[in-house]
């Protein structure tokens, strides 16, 4: 198998990545795609920042060694916080395998940015993510020097409503009135969901914020960057294909399978239970 005919490998702490996935297939429909996610140890949000980074590199390096991955996209906001996209690109290069890596949390910030009207901008996130700052300095960069004002609040909780297929209703909702008053006290005008789960609670967050607030996800952005790098390295496929697609969880596959085709679509027709690397990266 050449280069250009290996798998996209996608990963996140369960089912919030496959948001990136959606549009990582709509996007690239010719392009095989390999997705982790790591229900047996979610949420990552609220885990110490070494065994996030431990996790992130267990799944990283599975993808490309299990599973001959061309590139890793890390669809998840706290693993991409906790473990630097650079760092562990430079860690599988080291290790032979020098492959593109890309987070959802550039492509986000740059979104937002863009997005803004009035230069005062939100993000909501994880514990673990918001903690690291990754997204202060995100958007730092992205603003090029440009006056923006960053408020940022964690939502403990959102997760694993998301996680249990509860998307909406009045505990949702009583939830996130009050962990989002710090952003709508702040009169942003525009949001990033900063994690991937949160694109589904979307109606809610978007009833509590107001229509006045756009709401960006990294999702589609995050896929476009993805074929740009993958242009850049000479590793986009320009076959007419339709691409296969395969889904590994490491916890209960049969919930897996039911609540992910739910949340994906009739692309997640089967999942498989994944135990973890075959090897460690050295």
């Amino acid at each position: 198998m050449t280069g250009v005919q290996r798998p996209i490998g996608l990963f996140d702490s369960g089912f919030g990545g496959l948001t990136v996935a959606r549009a990582v297939i709509d996007l690239l429909p010719g392009e095989d795609v390999v997705y982790i996610g790591d229900t047996g140890r979610y949420p990552f949000g609220d885990k110490p920042i070494d065994d996030v980074r431990r996790y992130a590199r267990e799944l990283a390096w599975s993808l490309v060694v299990d599973h001959n991955c061309k590139a890793v996209v890390v669809a998840c906001n706290t693993a991409a916080a906790a473990l630097p996209i650079h760092e562990l690109e430079a860690e599988l290069a080291a290790a032979g395998h020098s492959i593109p890596v890309i987070g959802v949390i550039e492509p986000g910030a740059h979104a937002l940015v863009r997005a803004t009207r009035t230069g005062s901008i939100g993000v909501i996130g994880t514990i673990g993510t918001i903690n690291t700052g990754a997204y202060d300095r995100a958007v730092s960069r992205a603003a090029y020097g440009a006056t923006v004002q960053l408020t940022s609040a964690a939502c403990p909780g959102f997760v694993e409503f998301v996680e249990r297929g509860r998307t909406t209703g009045p505990e949702v909702t009583l939830l996130a009135e009050r962990l989002l008053a710090p952003i709508r006290d702040a009169k942003v005008d525009a949001l990033l969901l900063g994690c991937t789960h949160y694109p589904f609670l979307a109606r809610t967050i978007s009833e509590v914020l107001g229509d006045d607030v756009m709401l960006v996800s990294s999702a589609d952005e995050t896929a476009f960057a993805l074929r740009e790098l993958l242009l850049e390295r000479g590793l986009l496929r320009s076959d007419e294909r339709t691409g296969s697609t395969r889904f590994l969880s490491s916890g209960d596959v049969n919930w897996f399978e039911t609540l992910g085709r739910r949340l994906l679509g009739p692309e997640l027709e089967a999942v498989e239970l994944w135990n973890g690397p075959t090897r460690e990266i050295s």
